[in-house]
């Protein structure tokens, strides 16, 4: 095979391999661009399906992949080279309508079972290899510490050495040799530390010791190398070994870890993928360009939109050395070695027994028996479970109904947002399973609690919990509780109601972490951590409830895999704190067979953890993750770090001219010169959750040298992506201002979540679109928690869009 690889990789032009690194976004090429530019891969993200199309079936995904895949064979190249479709199959292949959903990771950590991962791992290749695809971004092999990251549900424990365990099993069970007609070619993500970052922020710094990131965070990829897994995604994650004094950075651009550890070292042989346009956060680089990265290690590149821009680029800098061949031939060798490993070049997407086979997206008793392995019981007083099937059951709660809070994130859609029941044709709510164990007579549902006569009812189930979420807007700031009643108090409300009415509560709790929820276990006779179960809701009740006749009830087998906090302020896992003691322990979980009594539990009324804090972006330089740009209506561009350069751009006719000023501190501030429409705007493309903020009344925050007044309008906005977005006319402020003296201008966050801004997913913090004639320095940009109830903050009320 290594022959094979070397004669075709010599037979290959530069466009023809850089094709083969390069990997868009299926809504942004066509078959046609497939053939033309010798692409080797493409892939489907969160929410983007065939035609746009969110209930496409098996068959309109089999057809574009047959599409794609006659393209890539169909080139002048000396050996045409098949294309790679790659999916975020993270729990079933969830991107697909029909498909089962599994409980996510954290559940099946729960379950404390590698067999089990392993028949889930072979049902996720089978329903994948059903719409034609062969590649999975999975399994996330991230060992989170700080259950305020927003991904904590991607992840199986806390502990590595459950990671390293389950990594090789799914992967023996999804890829199998790679010769099986259910078998696909999976990913160990993301590389390295993900779970590892400061109070848990997606894409952050990870400041630890190299041993640590070894024995935890590299325990998962030991498990999937050994495996054989075929790829590595590398991570959006920075990282700081501050003890040893090495500060290595962003993990796309990082050659020691890419490269002198994972492939010497460790001998890894596949390729490396970037994640999402993870290449525009390294240094210097942008969506479409970065050499750094590619000399670092990465042999593929994730550029969903601006990938022909990214191939031209990339040979540019062939072409003057800034990359070296041998670089390019490398990378090349290990995607075309992955190819032929997979059998990609003997057949075709609908080879194969479960091609277009809509059967083969439906593994319900499979994912029924991971329901059940993976609730942990953690309270249940009296012995109240499990219930008997005679018993009149109100069922409570906005989740009991709701599969969408039942699937959590990266179900149909990226966030997990946006789908209601009917998008789950093969799915049971957890009220549809009550009623099918007890009866439909015997059931009453109100969402509330309100308005029911408690004397028809023996027992209250009530079904609460987060809503979904997936990387970013499920983060929570590190001022913030974790007391889940603070972000949902209408599971506190309907929980106090239900308690009232004198009958026995049992709570079913829907997370993606470990949550504090003294409050609501004190209200609950008994409660159960249901994680996010997926679509199978009678694995609940197989639990919850008395089998029929003399058979046992299935007994609850769930262990946590994370410390359960027992204060809003809990320490991470790894950083255990006496102030901050969890409740139970990781390897805590009650059973039938194990009854213990739970005492009442004190109830913290903590509101906050911490001052209130700040959100950089730009002072003197870029803050970690964002970066300044100057735009107009056809092209925008980063502004670089050159403190010294004056840009007057566009070059052909400039808009802008921007220069390194003084305003607080030497070379602190940037002079912005309107000489047309344009916009002066910073960007993280991780985006930013900002809705704990919004909470802590903070407000957008920049000191404003006003150099030259507008004669109209200047619009300061922010941006959440697409058309997302909002913000308001600052020109009347700046009218009243003097020139040549600061301003510090506090906009509360609500001015722009009024104006259409989505506040939990925020990519464009600060904007400001204007005309000439109009001059200003900017510095010190922030959001800052309490400066929206200072007195000289703006009034939302009073501003005109």
């Amino acid at each position: 095979m290594e022959a094979r690889v070397r004669k075709i990789v010599a037979e290959m032009t530069l466009a023809q391999k850089i094709g083969q690194m390069t990997q868009p976004e299926i809504s942004s090429v066509t078959p046609a661009e497939v053939r033309q530019y010798y692409l080797g891969s493409v892939l489907n993200g969160g929410g983007s399906w065939p035609g746009k199309d969110k209930h496409a079936s098996v068959g309109d995904w089999l057809r574009l992949a047959e599409q794609y895949h006659q393209a890539s064979i169909s080139t002048d190249a000396t050996t045409p080279i098949p294309v790679i479709w790659g999916t975020d199959a993270v729990h079933g292949h969830n991107n697909v309508y029909g498909a089962t959903l599994f409980p996510h990771n954290i559940g099946l950590g729960a379950a404390h079972d590698p067999e089990l991962i392993e028949r889930i791992g072979e049902a996720t290749g089978q329903s994948t290899r059903a719409t034609g695809i062969g590649w999975v971004f999975g399994p996330t092999l991230a060992v989170a510490q700080d259950a305020r990251w927003g991904r904590t549900y991607e992840s199986f424990s806390a502990d590595g050495a459950l990671v390293r365990e389950y990594a090789a099993a799914y992967i023996k069970g999804i890829q199998g040799d790679l010769g099986g007609d259910g078998n696909v070619v999976a990913t160990a993500k993301h590389y390295i530390g993900d779970g590892a970052t400061d109070h848990g922020k997606d894409q952050g710094n990870a400041v630890i010791g190299k041993a640590e990131m070894i024995n935890v965070h590299g325990q998962g990829y030991y498990g999937a190398l050994a495996a054989g897994v075929q790829t590595v995604m590398a991570s959006f994650n920075s990282w700081n070994d501050a003890a040893a004094g090495v500060d290595y950075g962003k993990m796309h651009g990082n050659h020691a870890l890419l490269t002198e550890t994972l492939k010497d070292k460790m001998g890894f042989d596949g390729f490396v993928v970037t994640d999402w346009n993870g290449i525009s956060q390294v240094k210097g680089c942008s969506n479409s360009s970065c050499a750094q990265a590619i000399n670092a290690g990465i042999d593929m590149v994730m550029v969903p939109e601006d990938w022909k821009a990214f191939i031209a680029s990339t040979m540019a800098q062939v072409r003057a050395g800034e990359i070296p061949m041998a670089r390019i031939d490398d990378a090349v060798t290990r995607i075309l070695r992955v190819k032929l490993r997979a059998g990609l070049f003997e057949r075709k997407p609908s080879d194969g027994r479960y091609a277009s086979d809509e059967k083969a997206l439906q593994h319900r008793e499979l994912a029924r028996r991971a329901v059940r392995e993976s609730l942990v019981l953690l309270k249940n007083e009296d012995k109240l479970l499990p219930l008997r099937r005679d018993q009149r059951v109100l069922v409570v709660g906005k989740s009991a109904d709701s599969l969408s809070n039942q699937v959590g994130g990266w179900s149909l859609t990226w966030q997990g947002t946006g789908n209601t029941n009917q998008d789950y044709p093969n799915a049971d709510t957890l009220l549809a399973a009550i009623r099918a164990i007890v009866g439909q007579d015997k059931v009453v549902f109100s969402e509330t609690g309100k308005d029911v006569d408690p004397s028809r009812f023996d027992v209250v189930v009530a079904a609460i919990g987060e809503t979904p979420y997936a990387e970013t807007n499920g983060d929570i700031v590190a001022s913030d509780t974790l007391a889940h009643s603070r972000r949902h108090p209408e599971d506190l409300a309907v929980l106090q109601t239900a308690s009232a009415m004198g009958k026995p509560v049992v709570t079913v709790f829907f997370s993606g972490r470990p949550l504090y929820a003294n409050d609501l276990i004190n209200l609950s006779r008994a409660f159960v951590a249901a994680w996010l179960p997926g679509t199978e809701g009678k694995g609940v009740t197989d639990v919850l409830f008395a089998s029929e006749g003399d058979e046992p009830a299935p007994d609850f087998r769930g262990r946590l895999t994370f410390p359960w906090p027992g204060d809003p302020c809990p320490a991470p896992a790894d950083r255990a704190d006496a102030a901050h003691p969890a409740l139970f322990e990781p390897g805590y979980g009650l059973s039938y067979a194990r009854p213990v009594s739970t005492a009442a539990l004190p109830v913290a009324t903590t509101t906050s953890c911490g001052e209130a804090v700040a959100l950089p972006i730009f002072n003197l330089g870029d803050a970690p993750n964002f970066a300044l740009h100057v735009a107009t209506d056809a092209v925008e561009r980063a502004l670089g770090a050159d403190l010294n350069a004056t840009l007057r751009w566009p070059d052909s006719a400039p808009a802008l001219q921007v220069r390194t000023v003084q305003v607080n501190t030497q070379q602190d501030a940037k002079e912005v010169i309107w000489l047309a429409p344009a916009r002066f705007f910073s960007r993280n493309p991780a985006r930013d959750n900002l809705n704990a903020l919004a909470n802590a009344k903070a407000a957008l925050q920049f000191d404003l040298l006003l150099v030259h007044a507008p004669a109209s309008a200047v619009m300061l906005s922010m941006g959440c992506g697409g058309d997302c977005g909002g913000g308001i006319d600052i020109a009347p402020a700046l009218a009243t201002l003097p020139t040549g003296r600061k301003h510090t201008f506090k906009i509360p966050l609500p001015c722009f979540a009024q104006r259409g801004v989505d506040l939990g997913a925020v990519e464009v913090p600060f904007s400001v679109a204007a005309d000439a004639p109009f001059a200003a320095a900017f510095t010190n940009i922030r959001v800052v928690a309490g400066a929206g109830a200072d007195a000289d903050a703006f009034d939302c009320a009073t501003i005109k869009p």
